[in-house]
């Protein structure tokens, strides 16, 4: 008896959800514009009902909580070139997960207008993407999401990454004492440190990791800006405020700012992605603030250049010159398939000493791959002496790591070929 009425509520959840669809879609004209229909449809969610919404939201909760199951990093749904499934990406491989059924683009276009609040919708339809966070009230705590909605060929395009509901464990990150005492505010105070890579090299989990580290062990104020804030830090030695670009604050630029007259010791700005910001964030280095910043770059000395590229000619010098001054550390990550199938990351790390700056202030900048390389007593390392390492403890292939490494022929040469 107990299996029949399971199957009877199912088969009236899934008309339910079927007679929403149609009654949004019947309200579309066919030969309508792509865009003009993506704001009919956004206009119909607007009026729908909270029960409806509330559907809908549940189906799409469904999948995330089948992505949690299968341990997946990041979701995709909608789109034309999604070919009506859904996809996950686990242990770095995406795929399409046919278990969880057939979707039209229409019906992801109206599911994905139901995640978004009136601001967020507005956002999407005037910079044709939008970046927001999601979260579940689960029974063993909040889950996260870091999403980014956006047009594809005219229709809605989703992807979410997951945000572990933990911090990774700082002393897992495997960095040298110097280094350590380099990211700590106990024992400096002031300076630029940028973690760099490709989207989803791990960056926010590093930074994450060393907020986590300062929160535990010095008093302090931290901001953290975010596009969007991904893990939520519980105040402990440290008081630590979260601004989301767009609900808290109008962008990096104005929230770093800003932060200066809130009295701060750490300012991590999710992202230095124009020049405004990059020039911000040395600006606020040198009124005696700790600044933690991303990039994405692949290398130190590609992170050292592109700064010094994202500004005016006329500005390069100045610009070149208190680089040189504020930069203490880089840190270049990359996640890589292990061997055991699971995710390892390999860094580059560059600690900005005398020599260090006086390369970038000379214009020596390729200099500094070979600083990295010798003065590992100082928690320096290039990729490729990661790299190496991590085939010797037999974490990852070898061929595999000489396909990630930047400079091919070193990473050769280390391993004596």
């Amino acid at each position: 008896m107990n299996g029949f009425v399971d199957s009877a509520k199912v088969v009236e959840r899934v008309s339910g959800r079927d007679a929403i669809f149609s009654r949004i879609l019947s309200r579309i004209p066919e030969h309508m514009d792509l865009l003009e229909q993506q704001q009919l449809i956004a206009d119909c969610v607007a009026q729908m009902s909270a029960a409806d919404r509330t559907e809908l939201r549940t189906l799409f909760e469904s999948f995330l909580i089948h992505m949690r199951e299968m341990e997946a990093s990041d979701i995709e749904m909608g789109g034309v070139t999604a070919n009506s499934h859904i996809w996950f990406r686990v242990q770095g491989k995406k795929t399409p997960r046919t278990e969880l059924g057939i979707w039209t683009t229409d019906q992801t276009d109206i599911i994905a207008h139901c995640l978004l609040s009136e601001k967020q919708r507005e956002r999407l339809f005037s910079r044709r993407a939008v970046d927001f966070s999601y979260t579940m009230q689960r029974p063993d705590g909040l889950w996260r999401w870091r999403a980014s909605l956006y047009f594809d060929l005219g229709h809605l395009a989703l992807n979410m990454r997951a945000i572990l509901g933990k911090v990774y464990p700082y002393a897992k990150l495997g960095f040298h004492p110097v280094i350590s005492r380099a990211f700590s505010l106990r024992y400096e105070k002031q300076g630029l440190i940028l973690f760099t890579g490709i989207t989803g090299s791990g960056k926010s989990t590093s930074l994450d990791s060393i907020i986590d580290a300062n929160n535990r062990s010095v008093d302090g104020h931290i901001v953290i800006i975010g596009d969007p804030i991904e893990y939520i830090h519980t105040s402990q030695l440290c008081i630590i405020r979260h601004r989301e670009v767009g609900r808290d604050v109008n962008s990096f630029k104005e929230g770093a700012v800003q932060a200066l007259r809130q009295d701060p010791d750490i300012i991590v700005v999710g992202e230095m992605r124009d020049p405004e910001t990059i020039m911000t964030c040395m600006e606020i280095v040198d009124t005696g603030h700790k600044v933690f910043s991303t990039l994405h770059t692949g290398s130190a000395v590609e992170t050292i250049d592109r700064i010094i590229a994202e500004t005016p000619t006329e500005e390069q010098e100045r610009v070149r010159n208190r680089l040189a001054d504020v930069l203490r550390v880089v840190i270049s990550q990359k996640l890589l398939p292990g061997v055991d199938g699971r995710l390892v990351m390999a860094k580059e790390v560059l600690l900005v000493t005398t020599s260090v700056r006086a390369a970038i202030r000379n214009r020596n900048v390729q200099e500094i791959y070979q600083m990295i390389s010798e003065n590992n007593r100082m928690g320096m390392i290039t990729l490729e002496q990661d790299l190496v390492r991590l085939v010797h403890e037999r974490q990852i292939d070898e061929k595999l790591a000489l396909d990630f490494a930047n400079n091919k022929r070193r990473f050769q040469e280390l391993m004596g070929y």
